[in-house]
């Protein structure tokens, strides 16, 4: 028996509300649980020639689980957006998910992304969804399929076609009969491709579980009456396509029968009020790894060990799936992020942005899924109890009486203090925000809060051969109403006039002036006012550059104020109005609106001149965006000019770049830009804003991802728009990599999860089982080059940046040198023997290994 004991405490802290404790209501267990069941490989079957596969068949539910031809499973899923990386990535991906412990993808349907235009579809490169499904049965994991077609997802207009927002009389997500028509349309289409292609697990396929609409309770009061009823039509039509397996509604608490209603949010083992009626399963479809960003935010974290507390937590409570949301996150390219949404998309998720594993959390995760493979049995076939062990402890069992088959979960819900619980007359050590996982009732096999899996941290390699630029610069043409006459009265609406080909939209007029109208004193400049609902504008006065403004995603409007420069005689006003992507949330988003509201000279000696019905032009678009000068062709039809210091507002950057050596991935970080967008072989990576700082004075983001799968080898051709004053000379082109990796283990750290396995229905050990160890393996079968740190005492920091605490042995680096020097993998025991003779601080009870080290080919 295991039993864990000290550790140290995390320097982040994790509030949880300490549960109401009840006993379970006990359930009959289904003659199917009484096999011996409980590791990975559940989820395989063998077939002809021994090879196997999934398993796949009739989909059923209870109020225990889902069921795949009877038989009961546990399911750890993960998101992964296909169109949020390339086709090349996809296998590298997966993989990573299914040897992290994941047996399913769960993945939106992007509407937008195959109809951009009404009636035309698209379904190639990354895309292809059908590929995508395929590739995720390749790999022996099972599907989620969230049909939308409403999705939210950060993603431009929550997934729903610019186009459908100028269908007469609309209103999205309601009860209206244009949008329930093209809503079914899309629906069905999808479907029956799914079916087309035998993707459904009757069918033989992967895909066990669908989703209609998305998180719809939170505008549902907004269409009162047209709300209630929009979502029984929602659940009846998706009924109705006969797929085949169960439909679920994610935070729908009325999700009509059978739609299986679930719960999204950071602890639904605490917060989910459960399934609407007594014979649905208790499913989690987003557990949030960490939080998107948004342009002006500062970072994000979210702990391993909350993740793990909360999964622990929620499968001890009746759970029997949660869903990673994001496993990967991916990058938004182009132009498909939401409103203000960065480019980069939950880089915190347990694969980063380049799909590097980011640990300690995609190990920790891992170890847990092992944890609770090892639990299945029990889990299914046991009674479900709960029984307090304290004022902020409790143990949470499921047994059958008479029988070993039992498994506990023993909670400590205090966030900051450690304790000691008695459990069936065994001692065990919680850490505060901590849960053990005890398979068998008696042996500690994983603790939330003790990581036993490696750390590492992400560097960024500036690339030798890339980086040798020669910049040319062509400036955009700024337009007046020569080049844009006036067509309207007013400025048009952004979103009407754009109609999201665009980022960009032209506005111009002119205003007269008379020797008398203009400030006679030069301390008195007129004033240009324009309250704007959003969401970014530059503005130009007789084609000089005035100046720029924008909102942000918790205040989409704006107000532009500038002093300006006016002559005698016809003056050009010129706005360049902008969009960052189109609301992708809320009730009502067909009513949304963007650009210019009014538009008035202030300061003038004939008083305030509104000019909001002077008459406007309007022009789509740039000229360089028409030109495509982003692509080879495009580009040769302006003329460039070599770039030579800080550049014009709204100039175009070119230059050539080798492809960088290796095969690690490729980032592009924007230093000293402000906001634009960049292209790669004429293919867009998205929008850059690097002047727009977070509350920290940095930049949300100041690397952008260059997929493998856009560089070309030799010469690659490189673009970038900026919007304002800029000089691309600190540009930089890197190489992304988790080469650092580092392992912090305390001498009463537990051995690894690995160590048991269940066989014949009773757990066991597999080999000897060890104490306390850190333990290192290279990524990509690197070796480890270099010891960066090593301290057995009281070390202090985190990967990439250690410290030596007030104990340390001299001998740690030595030893650790003896043990990894040269090595793919090594493993160094937490033993004091191996550090000092004399224990030079006995005073410290406990003490920690940590070790950092770094990889190469």
């Amino acid at each position: 028996m295991v039993v864990l004991s000290r550790v140290l405490l995390l320097a982040l802290v994790f509030l949880v509300a300490s549960a109401t404790l009840v006993h379970a209501k006990g359930k009959k267990p289904a003659p199917e649980e009484e096999g011996d069941e409980g590791d990975e490989g559940d989820d395989l079957v063998a077939e002809k020639g021994g090879k196997k596969q999934l398993e796949v068949g009739e989909v059923t539910y209870d109020a225990r689980s889902l069921m795949i031809n009877g038989r009961r499973k546990l399911f750890f899923s993960g998101s992964i957006h296909y169109p949020r990386s390339t086709v090349e990535m996809w296998p590298d991906l997966l993989k990573k998910a299914k040897l992290g412990g994941l047996n399913v993808i769960e993945t939106y349907v992007f509407w937008n992304l195959h109809e951009p235009v009404k009636g035309k579809f698209n379904f190639e490169g990354n895309a292809d969804l059908v590929k995508f499904i395929r590739l995720v049965q390749e790999h022996k994991m099972y599907v989620t399929l969230r049909v939308g077609p409403f999705i939210q997802a950060e993603w431009n207009h929550g997934g729903l076609p610019y186009w459908l927002r100028e269908e007469p009389d609309i209103i999205f997500r309601s009860d209206n009969p244009s949008y329930k028509h093209h809503m079914e349309t899309f629906v069905t289409k999808i479907i029956a491709m799914m079916k087309h292609e035998k993707l459904f697990a009757p069918q033989g396929g992967p895909i066990i579980l669908a989703q209609i609409e998305n998180e719809y309770t939170h505008v549902q009061l907004a269409y009162k009456e047209l709300g209630n009823s929009y979502i029984q039509w929602a659940a009846n039509m998706a009924l109705s396509q006969n797929a085949g397996i169960p439909w679920i509604m994610c935070k729908q608490k009325d999700a009509p029968d059978p739609v299986i209603n679930t719960c999204n949010g950071r602890h639904c083992g605490d917060t989910f009020t459960g399934p609407n009626k007594p014979h649905k399963p208790t499913l989690w479809t987003e557990n949030w790894t960490a939080q998107y960003r948004v342009f002006g935010d500062p970072p994000s974290q979210r702990s391993a060990e909350d993740i793990a507390f909360s999964v622990a937590r929620f499968f001890s409570k009746d759970g029997t799936l949660t869903n990673y949301y994001m496993y990967h996150g991916g990058t938004n390219f182009g132009r498909t992020s939401a409103i203000f949404t960065t480019t980069r998309y939950y880089d915190e998720a347990p694969l980063d942005e380049y799909g590097l594993k980011r640990e300690p959390k995609w190990g920790h995760l891992k170890d847990l899924h092992r944890a609770l493979s090892l639990c299945k049995k029990p889990l299914f076939a046991g009674t479900p109890g709960v029984q307090r062990l304290g004022k902020e402890t409790e143990a949470r069992f499921y047994e059958r009486p008479g029988t070993d088959i039992c498994v506990a979960f023993l909670a400590n819900n205090h966030s900051t203090i450690e304790t000691t619980v008695n459990w069936r007359g065994q001692e065990y050590f919680l850490p505060p925000h901590s849960i053990s996982i005890l398979p068998d009732c008696k042996t500690v096999v994983f603790n939330s809060q003790q990581i036993v899996s490696q750390h590492n941290s992400r560097n960024f390699v500036r690339s030798k051969a890339a980086n040798k630029f020669n910049w040319e610069r062509f400036s955009e043409p700024i337009p007046t109403t020569v080049q844009i006459p006036v067509n309207q009265k007013s400025p048009q609406e952004l979103y009407h006039l754009l109609k999201d080909a665009t980022d960009y939209g032209w506005f111009t007029s002119s205003l007269e002036l008379g020797p008398y109208d203009l400030p006679m004193k030069e301390s008195i400049r007129p004033v240009l006012r324009i309250p704007s609902l959003g969401h970014a504008m530059s503005v130009f006065v007789n084609g000089e550059f005035v100046g720029t403004e924008h909102g942000s995603h918790a205040e989409k409007g704006f107000v532009f104020e500038r002093p300006v420069t006016f002559k005698q005689g016809v003056n050009h006003i010129s706005l360049l109005c902008m969009t960052v992507g189109l609301p992708d949330s809320g009730a009502y988003m067909e009513h949304r609106y963007a650009g210019p509201r009014t538009i008035t000279v202030l300061g003038l000696n004939t008083g305030t001149i509104d000019l909001s019905q002077n008459g406007w032009g309007h022009r789509v678009g740039l000229n360089g965006e028409n030109l495509q000068v982003f692509t080879k062709k495009g580009a040769q039809k302006v003329q460039w000019t070599k770039a030579a210091g800080k550049g014009r507002a709204l100039t175009w950057y070119k230059t050539n770049f080798e492809a960088p050596e290796g095969k690690d991935p490729v980032a592009i970080r924007m230093a000293g830009m402000g906001k634009g967008m960049i292209w790669v072989n004429g293919k867009s990576i998205g929008r850059h804003w690097m002047s727009f700082l977070s509350p920290l004075g940095q930049p949300t983001q100041s690397e952008y991802h260059i997929p493998r799968a856009f560089i070309e080898p030799g010469q690659n051709f490189l673009v970038v728009l900026e919007e304002q004053e800029a000089d691309p000379k600190d540009i930089e082109i890197l190489t992304a990599n988790r080469d650092t990796i580092c392992a912090i283990s305390t001498e009463m750290h537990p051995p690894h999860v690995k160590s048991w396995e269940r066989k014949g229905g009773e757990l066991k050990t597999v080999g000897p089982v060890s104490g306390a160890s850190a333990q290192l393996m290279c990524p990509n079968l690197k070796k480890i080059v270099g010891v960066d740190f090593a301290s057995f005492g009281t070390p202090e920091g985190m990967c990439g940046a250690y410290k030596p605490g007030k104990c340390d042995s001299p001998a740690t680096r030595k030893v650790v040198e003896e043990h990894c020097l040269g090595q793919t993998s090594c493993t160094v025991p937490v033993d004091p023997k191996l550090f000092f003779k004399a224990d030079p601080c006995p005073d410290i009870n406990i003490k920690t290994l940590a070790i950092q080290v770094t990889c190469a080919l």
